[in-house]
């Protein structure tokens, strides 16, 4: 199936814009009534110096002045503010939108993404939708309209010196339409450039100790150094070019009023218009600055906000899983789950091998299956299929008699509890990390299933008990240390099946075979997969899933495969009983 072409960054801005769309137009009008503010003083100015040549009194002139010139001050500032509070109110839409997005993502999609990158598109892509807000969408319409304005009263004052104005900034607009397209260009390197460092930056820091112990930090930084110097070569590419057109419309303006003074001055002399005339004109020459520099802004800001809304999207167009929607956890005592698999294919990408070649079995309700077999078989694969982490190419995974295709996600999440190989803990309290996936656990609970894994010697040791602390990643916890803290996470969810995939390899003797005894009581009254290659976990499963190369070749109880499968006996003869001792 084509995939369809993004929408145009116009029609992306305009999404993001929509919910704020009133309050920008606010915004909008205030900006306008600062230009009419500032449209009206020339002509003031120009009836002040009749005035003054008539010798008439001027307190009415100058007091109409300085009201203007009051009034422009509060509303440019009333304005300015409710445009930057949108702006930054559009930021925080588009974070909160990408964010609950991000964490939707199929795995297969985080798989082909570098972390860093995402959260560059996150952070500094979505700061630039600020000023494309503010200075691009807003500045476009209040500044072209402003402009407008300020050429038909321009007109109005003198329609010749009109003429010479609009030849002189029009050169400017044909050569700022030439410099436009290389700005939006340089701005969307520079900003991959930023996701690049990012992602290195990520890659870096989640194995720092590894780059430390193998002595790559030198290499790993002059990555980081090229990845920043890039991003640095096109975001100084994007501010020449940005540079070349301000400068463009600053020398316009200029060569205007030295042509205007000019040809102004040539028709006061012949008499066509009065010096009142000529000086109205030249200050609305002035007035041009700002009108002429919003624009020209607004299109230079359009350029580099139109890259980041190409990024944002591009994050958002990522294969994702349908919105989360919050479900009940099962109740206490609910009926464990079956779980089969029948004839599953399955590989990571269609670049790569196969990982299951036809894998087939089956997990009554109730009581411990161990999954082994070389590494590399697909044991923990079993486990993501399950998750709907990953969906097959071919077969059925049932659960409950129910292919998991047609099980809402997170009804068949809630139902799992998952602990895996490297049991990761969030940055946070002890207590956050156990009541991650079940927030509403009371306090009787939680002390249970702490007493259960063996954390109450650790909470009572920990100077916040299970408020303290644990550290980016559980650093300050050992590996058995978070392993059991999974385990109790995964617990306190009631699971109507527990999926434990190396689970116990950090503990010492002591706490595995008291968490052994705890995953034997729970598989009385849950179904428990395990992937094990401890003899001690083995032996006591009530069956014995055996993998090689993708495929299921035995099942049956340690006491069987010892005897009819060969390569589990090989197994059971060196890898477990160097592992169990």
């Amino acid at each position: 199936m084509t995939e369809t072409a993004p929408p145009p960054a116009w029609r992306l801005l305009l999404g993001h814009v929509r919910p704020h769309r009133w309050t920008l137009l606010g915004g909008a009008v205030l900006s306008l009534l600062t230009g009419a503010t500032g449209l009206l003083l020339p002509l003031v100015a120009r009836g002040l110096i009749d005035d003054l040549a008539h010798e008439r009194a001027v307190t009415g002139a100058l007091l109409a002045m300085s009201a203007l010139v009051v009034v422009n001050a509060v509303v440019g500032a009333l304005g300015a503010y409710v445009l930057r509070r949108t702006a930054e109110s559009v930021v925080l839409g588009a974070r909160r939108a990408l964010s609950s997005y991000l964490l939707r993502l199929r795995i297969a999609a985080v798989d082909r993404s570098e972390p860093g990158d995402l959260m560059a598109r996150i952070t500094s892509d979505t700061t630039l939708l600020r000023t494309v807000t503010s200075e691009s969408l807003v500045g476009l319409a209040t500044g072209g309209l402003t402009l407008a304005a300020t050429v038909v009263m321009m007109g109005l004052v003198d329609a010749v010196l009109l003429g010479v104005t609009v030849a002189v900034i029009a050169g400017a607009g044909v050569v700022i339409g030439l410099i436009a397209p290389r700005i939006n260009r340089a701005t969307k390197e520079a900003q991959r450039a930023v996701g690049l460092m990012g992602a290195a930056l990520e890659r870096v820091l989640g194995a720092l100790r590894t780059v430390k112990a193998s002595g790559a930090e030198a290499r790993e930084e002059r990555a980081l150094h090229g990845a920043a110097e890039e991003s640095w070569r096109q975001s100084v590419r994007a501010a020449k070019w940005s540079a070349a057109a301000g400068n463009t419309a600053g020398l316009a303006i200029q060569v205007a009023f030295l042509t205007v003074l000019a040809v102004g001055g040539a028709r006061v002399a012949t008499g066509a218009v009065d010096v009142g005339t000529l000086v109205a004109f030249l200050l609305y020459v002035f007035f041009l600055i700002s009108p002429l520099q919003q624009v020209i802004g607004a299109v230079t800001q359009y350029q580099t906000g139109a890259a980041a809304l190409v990024r944002v999207q591009e994050a958002l167009r990522l294969p994702a899983e349908p919105p989360v929607r919050a479900v009940p956890l099962p109740a206490p005592g609910a009926r464990p789950a079956a779980v089969s698999f029948r004839d599953v294919r399955f590989r990571y990408a269609d670049d790569l091998p196969y990982v299951h070649h036809g894998v087939t079995f089956t997990v009554p309700a109730r009581g411990m299956t161990a999954f082994v077999g070389p590494s590399g078989a697909g044991k923990t694969t079993v486990f993501s299929l399950i998750e709907r982490f990953y969906d097959p190419e071919s077969g059925v995974i049932a659960v409950d008699g129910r292919d998991v295709a047609d099980w809402e996600l997170p009804e068949l999440r809630a139902a799992i509890g998952y602990v895996e190989q490297d049991a990761p803990v969030l940055s946070g309290s002890l207590r956050d990390n156990l009541l991650l996936g079940s927030p509403d656990a009371d306090a009787d609970e939680v002390a249970r299933v702490v007493r259960t894994t063996r954390l109450d010697g650790l909470v009572a040791r920990l100077p916040d008990g299970l408020e303290t602390l644990v550290g980016h990643r559980g650093t300050k916890l050992s590996g058995g240390e978070r392993q059991r803290v999974a385990i109790a996470r995964a617990l306190l969810r009631r699971p109507r099946l527990l999926l434990l995939d190396e689970a116990t390899s950090q503990l010492d003797a002591v706490n595995e075979a008291a968490l052994r005894d705890t995953v034997a009581d729970v598989a009385r009254t849950t179904t428990v997969l395990v992937v094990a290659h401890r003899l001690s976990t083995v032996t006591t499963a009530d069956r014995i899933v055996v993998m090689d190369a993708g495929r299921v070749r035995a099942v049956g109880t340690h006491r069987e495969l010892v005897a009819g499968d060969p390569l589990y006996a090989e197994l059971a003869a060196t890898q477990f009983l160097a592992a169990g001792g």
